[in-house]
C-alpha cells in the first residue's frame, strides 16, 4: 500500500468519553463534510494544531504571532569564529531551521543582536510554512 499525507481543517472540542467503564479525554471532531467522530487526547494533539487567529486580521482563519511562537521547541544560539552567530531552531514536529548572521568589523559583534537576527529570519520562514499548511487544511491540495 503506498503512504498519503493530509491536512485538514476540522473544528473541535474536548471532550470526555467512557471506554471500558474508563472516562477518557479527546476531542469531539467535525469535519467539513459534517462527518463527526470522537479521538483521544494524545492522537488528536500528535494530528492538529490549534489555530490562534491574528487578531489583527478580519477572519479567524489566519496564522498569528502566538502560533508561529508555540511552533518553536528549541533555539540553539552560538558563534563561529569571531564575529558570525549561528541559530538553529528545533520545531515541535522536529523540524530544524538554520540561520546565520554576520558583521563587518569584529569590534561590533554581539552574539544578542546576531541571535535576534537570526531569529527575526526563522520565524519569518515558520510563519511562511505554517501558511502554507493552512492553506493546505482549506484547499486541500488540488
Amino acid at each position: 500500500m503506498d503512504k498519503y499525507i493530509g491536512v485538514k481543517l476540522i473544528e473541535a472540542q474536548p471532550d470526555k468519553k467512557m471506554i471500558n467503564n474508563v472516562v477518557q479525554d479527546g476531542y469531539m471532531v467535525v469535519y467539513p463534510d459534517g462527518y463527526k467522530s470522537w479521538s483521544p487526547k494524545d492522537v488528536f494533539e500528535q494530528a492538529y494544531m490549534k489555530i490562534i487567529p491574528n487578531p489583527m486580521l478580519k477572519t479567524d482563519v489566519s496564522i498569528s504571532q502566538q502560533m508561529v511562537d508555540d511552533f518553536i521547541k528549541e533555539v540553539h544560539v552560538d558563534t563561529l569564529g569571531e564575529k558570525t552567530t549561528l541559530v538553529r531552531v528545533v520545531l515541535v514536529n522536529g523540524y530544524e531551521i538554520v540561520e546565520a548572521s554576520a558583521c563587518v568589523d569584529v569590534a561590533n559583534y554581539d552574539e544578542k543582536i546576531g541571535g535576534e537576527i537570526c531569529l527575526g529570519k526563522i520565524k519569518d520562514k515558520v510563519w511562511g510554512l505554517l501558511g502554507f499548511l493552512l492553506q493546505t487544511g482549506v484547499g486541500g491540495v488540488k
